[in-house]
């Protein structure tokens, strides 16, 4: 039985279920970043208490980068939920069709959906109580350790801009070749 949009029920199903599944997700992202940070800092003033040498610096930066990896594969996983729906729901036009034009004609114009750059203010500030008081092995150590984490967070930025080609493209592919 064929509904609105020429998708058949199972298709409207599957559709309907999908977006609800980007809103969520969306949703569980937006709550989960200062949820985040309120852990970094309580485990960062929680350390530093109980542990007055610089390498306690990286139980919180472990808090953080787990934090952004969350982050990240939340966003991943709405992206290319949306790339599919664009490819085998949308095929005449819809929101996910919409949004991919927009982005095509305005690229860079909305908010960073990694909080990336916020995660790497907290990488850096992160990494304060060990510049400003530890022996230099000790700061090098630790600067590697924090820059492994910041590199990470950029290559994810840049993974996350290349998704949505790189989804369209394979589920094209996967669409004309099943």
């Amino acid at each position: 039985m064929l509904l609105f949009g020429g998708l058949d029920t199972r298709e409207q199903i599957e559709y309907a279920a999908l977006r609800d599944t980007i809103r969520q997700r969306g949703t569980t992202r937006m709550v989960l970043v200062p949820v985040i940070f309120i852990g970094w800092a309580a485990t960062a003033v929680a350390t530093a208490a109980v542990i007055t040498v610089a390498i306690s610096t990286v139980v919180p930066l472990l808090v953080l980068a787990a934090g952004f990896e969350a982050v990240f594969a939340l966003h991943m996983n709405v992206e290319r939920i949306g790339r599919y729906l664009q490819v085998f729901h949308e095929d005449r036009g819809g929101w996910e069709q919409v949004a991919t034009a927009y982005a095509h004609r305005f690229p860079a114009t909305g908010p960073d959906p990694l909080f990336a750059q916020l995660f790497v203010f907290g990488a850096s500030v992160n990494f304060l109580p060990v510049a400003l008081g530890g022996d230099p092995v000790e700061i090098a150590v630790l600067a590697v350790i924090h820059l492994a984490v910041i590199y990470r967070m950029r290559t994810a930025r840049n993974a996350a801009a290349r998704q949505r080609a790189s989804d369209l493209q394979r589920f094209g592919e996967l669409r004309q070749n099943p």
